[in-house]
């Protein structure tokens, strides 16, 4: 198992919280009423919450169009 350097971890943290602040912030513009969790989510598991994220909101406001 291969060790990461700083930089690597540095980088990786930098993308998590672009990704996660992105999602946050989408989230609490659309009026969700659980935006936090969507941020939080991101950050820990953005490979799942992000494409479920984007997927909810494009059904939902799919259905209200």
């Amino acid at each position: 198992m291969e060790t990461w350097s700083v930089t690597q971890l540095v980088v990786a943290l930098v993308i998590a919280s672009a990704v996660s602040m992105g999602t946050f912030a989408h989230a609490e513009r659309h009026g969700s009423t659980h935006s936090t969790a969507w941020g939080v989510g991101a950050f820990l598991f953005a490979a799942l919450v992000v494409p479920v994220y984007f997927g909810q909101y494009w059904l939902r406001k799919r259905r209200s169009a």
